[in-house]
């Protein structure tokens, strides 16, 4: 198997609506994003022959994923009231809003997702709140290899 990985990282807050402690403040992480993608086969012909993909189009299709989550508040939807997101609006502040609450482990299916659209053969992703503290999410059980890179 041929395995490439690539990471990116962003700057957000979110809140955990729901969730009693200190999380259920809004608090801002700065995220890290692995993602592992994985081939037997590399492109024989082209440009891209002996690769699995171009390293240049996987690091610029997460940066994007990143990028467009970068220094936003990000929010589960129908967590926030109708009248709180007009008054952030009006301050003309970056809300993401998503449809899940929003966790490390939830992210790390978004991002999995979100590159396996682009049409990349996901392995994992992992995504990182803090230096010591990550969630991974991938499709298939790996019996005897646990990974944490």
């Amino acid at each position: 198997m041929y395995q490439l990985k690539t990471e990116a990282d962003f700057d957000s807050a979110h809140f955990l609506s729901g969730y009693t402690g200190k999380c259920s403040n809004i608090h801002g992480h700065r995220w890290h994003v692995e993602i592992e993608i994985e081939s037997r086969k590399l492109e024989k012909n082209g440009q891209e022959r002996g690769m699995l993909v171009d390293f240049g189009d996987l690091k610029k299709d997460l940066r994007e994923l990143a990028d467009s989550m970068d220094h936003t508040l990000i929010y589960e939807e129908n967590t926030l009231r109708p009248k709180t997101l007009e008054a952030l609006d009006e301050e003309g502040f970056h809300l993401v809003k998503v449809p899940f609450r929003p966790t490390a482990e939830n992210f790390s299916e978004y991002f999995f997702r979100k590159m396996e659209e682009k049409g990349y053969p996901v392995k994992r992703a992992v995504v990182y709140e803090t230096p010591n503290n990550c969630a991974a999410y991938r499709e298939t059980e790996e019996e005897t290899e646990v990974v944490w890179l």
